[in-house]
């Protein structure tokens, strides 16, 4: 008998292999085609110009798109479908049943999402890479990256949707979160270019440190930290989230 939570894992992956081609535009198109329109077409204005930071703008963004496709669907797959999964499904309740522990079920729904970040970051590699826009031997570390992005915000927003009765408090986590962190976390223009009040608010974003991270892997960039205070303070995010998550499965499968 499989471990519960790569039970639980596999219960994802069979049904993402029957509805991945919903996920095709938005995990691959969607990037493929911001990186082309905003890195060549309005990366040819900003290349006139002299690039930025002393490279072409499309090698400059690249790394910063890919680390928001995985923390967009770190974020968008831990909101619907895990409250889906407790109200309207009830999967969640029948997993506990059989029984599945809510560890078990949070473990198997994270490395769901780890294989979805690694699997379009891939992707998004290999077409930058053609494209001219890897610089670095250690641009393969961006999976890895990718990666630890994804679980640190799937964490935190899979207990805030385990949380909820009502899906109208996902408009407002996109709103006033999703989209922000997207427009001011460094992936388009340096964090140094916000007001000075501003920058804490991108500083405490993971996906900045995701997206310096990135940058360094693939440009040869040094972060503006330490590598080891990027990486702790998204294993921070990480370990904080996972167990918000196990929190609230375990509550809300008890009342």
């Amino acid at each position: 008998m499989a471990h519960p939570m790569l039970a639980t894992l596999e219960r994802e992956l069979t049904l993402y292999r029957r509805l991945w081609q919903a996920s095709v535009f938005s995990s691959f198109l969607l990037p493929l085609l911001f990186v082309l329109s905003i890195g060549v077409g309005v990366g040819s204005y900003v290349n006139a110009n002299g690039g930025l930071g002393g490279v072409d703008y499309l090698s400059y963004i690249a790394p910063g798109v890919v680390i928001t496709t995985a923390f967009q669907i770190g974020i968008g797959e831990s909101t619907y479908p895990v409250l889906g999964g407790f109200k309207w499904t009830r999967s969640y309740q029948a997993m506990r049943s059989a029984p599945v522990e809510p560890q078990h079920m949070v473990g198997g729904h994270l490395l769901y999402l780890m294989f979805r970040g690694v699997i379009a970051t891939i992707a998004f590699l290999i077409i930058v890479g053609a494209f001219g826009a890897m610089h670095s031997w250690w641009a393969p570390m961006t999976i890895v990256i990718a990666a630890i992005v994804t679980v640190a915000v799937a964490g935190p927003v899979t207990a805030f949707a385990a949380s909820i009765e009502n899906d109208n408090y996902f408009a407002l986590l996109f709103r006033f979160g999703v989209i922000p962190a997207t427009l001011f976390s460094g992936v388009f223009f340096p964090v140094d270019q916000l007001p000075a009040l501003v920058r804490p608010l991108a500083y405490a974003s993971p996906l900045w440190h995701g997206v310096v991270l990135s940058r360094e892997a693939t440009l040869g960039w040094p972060t503006p930290w330490p590598i080891w205070i990027h990486v702790g303070y998204l294993i921070v995010w990480t370990a904080i989230g996972v167990a918000l998550a196990v929190w609230r499965f375990r509550k809300r499968l008890e009342d």
